[in-house]
């Protein structure tokens, strides 16, 4: 998916998270902020990237600020996020974990 515009999607509560997405030249840059990166950062980083990998996301800044979320919290605000800020007019479902 090719990122156009930007996108923010999320809260900074507790148990979620805040992603935003915006287009960046020839680059995927993902940079992640977290209350929990030195017992979970493995894991947020292998959701977020299997999630861009899926769908096929590879330019854009990708920022994380995570306030504990689960995996499936992660991969949703993510996958919102892409979507808002892709220029698609038909989603590939299937790409969605």
């Amino acid at each position: 998916m090719n990122i156009v515009r930007e996108a923010l999607v999320g809260t900074l509560e507790s148990s979620d998270l805040r992603v935003k997405v915006a287009p960046a030249a020839g680059e995927l840059d993902i940079v992640i902020h977290s209350e929990v990166i030195k017992q979970f950062g493995d894991q947020i980083h292998q959701v977020v990237n299997a999630t861009l990998r899926a769908m096929e996301v590879n330019q854009g800044l990708i920022i994380i600020e995570d306030k504990g979320a689960l995996d499936c919290v992660i991969r949703a605000r993510l996958q919102s996020a892409i979507l808002r800020a892709a220029d698609v007019s038909e989603s590939d479902w299937g790409k969605l974990l």
